[in-house]
């Protein structure tokens, strides 16, 4: 009953600082770069009130998922720098709680905020980026969108059958896709594969040109192969469709980068780039637990006293944290470390550094 009463009394002083933290950094990143934006929509584009309006609140999911982790930390130092500088933790530890004991439902917040993040990350970030990067190109900019595209793949599923077409590269305007493969799967084994130079979008129907059919064999590979000149392709999706379907990466959901994965090393093109990513959906969202664990042992110093110095503390290690993560999710993505280490590294210097600092901590 003690230890119940501990964790709700710990989870309370933790509350308001939190909620504090996810007000004050979002306000700061608002601030610093969607004001201007904003600003300079309304003057150049004459964007109206309602366009900039969606186009915030769509934006608004990124930037809250970035703050969870920085507000965390906030929590967790202004509450346990409160808690150590009125002597609360002592006392504790008089009355027989271990300081693991004292920590651990700070640790255990970390760790289910981090859960909620992966889930925020996948479900609600990727679709709200690409229909804000919609609204500023189409009702803000007028359709500003460049028209010529490279590595253009469309995916279809019609009964058990699913076709991922991939393009070189793509000209809206033109309605022409060059070095075009298309892959068909059924059942979820490839059976057909097409190649064409060109594809064109012709009557309100795709045809490819001059282009090769091979049948696949699970066990055989390749079990028939022909040629062709001409022939419609089942893909109903218009050119100016397709132009609005491509999306960047950090606009993709886990599964379409698994499936864009796929593709590309069918292609025999390189997927560092996309494997970062994917291993930045969690990395990211498991910064709040690694937090957690640093920041305990930080606010629990006997020097550390007071909400401006647990908020100074909070930007130190924000800003270690997050060059750390721009230094090797940019070698990650280049091909230079393994992805994973690029987009886990600062996780796993903060995560050690919080395991030494808790042992120090108990003593």
């Amino acid at each position: 009953m003690k230890l119940r009463l501990l964790d709700k009394y710990v989870l309370k002083e933790l509350f308001y600082p939190f909620i504090f933290g996810v007000a004050s950094f979002s306000s700061i990143f608002i601030a610093s770069s969607m004001l201007f934006k904003i600003v300079k929509y309304i003057t150049t584009y004459g964007a109206s009130g309602s366009s900039v309006a969606r186009l915030f609140m769509y934006s608004m999911p990124e930037v809250i998922n970035y703050t969870f982790p920085m507000s965390v930390l906030l929590a967790t130092l202004m509450a346990f720098g409160k808690l150590s500088s009125s002597s609360e933790i002592v006392a504790m530890k008089s009355g027989g709680i271990s300081y693991y004991r004292i920590v651990a439902p700070v640790v255990a917040l970390g760790f289910i905020v981090s859960m909620f993040s992966v889930v925020w990350a996948e479900k609600v970030v990727p679709p709200s980026k690409y229909e804000a990067k919609r609204i500023l190109a189409e009702e803000i900019k007028g359709d500003a969108k460049p028209k010529t595209q490279e590595h253009v793949v469309i995916k279809t599923l019609s009964g058990n059958t699913q076709r991922i077409t991939y393009a070189r590269s793509f000209d809206e305007k033109t309605g022409i896709m060059n070095n075009v493969t298309i892959e068909e799967f059924n059942r979820n084994r490839l059976s057909r594969v097409q190649t064409a130079k060109t594809a064109t979008w012709e009557n309100s129907q795709w045809v490819l040109q001059n282009g090769t059919v091979f049948t696949m064999d699970e066990k055989n590979g390749i079990k028939s192969r022909a040629s062709f000149k001409r022939q419609v392709i089942p893909l109903n999706t218009t050119p100016r469709e397709i132009s609005w379907e491509q999306k960047e990466a950090d606009e993709m959901t886990l599964g379409e980068l698994r499936g864009y994965i796929k593709v590309l090393e069918r292609q025999k093109q390189p997927t560092s780039y996309y494997w970062t990513e994917i291993f930045m959906r969690f990395a990211i969202p498991l910064a709040s637990f690694v937090f957690a664990m640093l920041g305990a042992p930080l606010g629990t110093q006997r020097q550390r006293s007071g909400s401006s110095i647990g908020l100074g503390i909070s930007v130190i290690v924000i800003f270690v944290y997050y060059g750390i993560m721009a230094f090797t999710t940019g070698l990650g993505k280049g091909g230079v470390i393994p992805p994973f280490l690029g987009a886990m590294s600062s996780n796993i210097v903060c995560f050690i550094a919080g395991v030494v600092m808790l042992k120090k901590a108990d003593y």
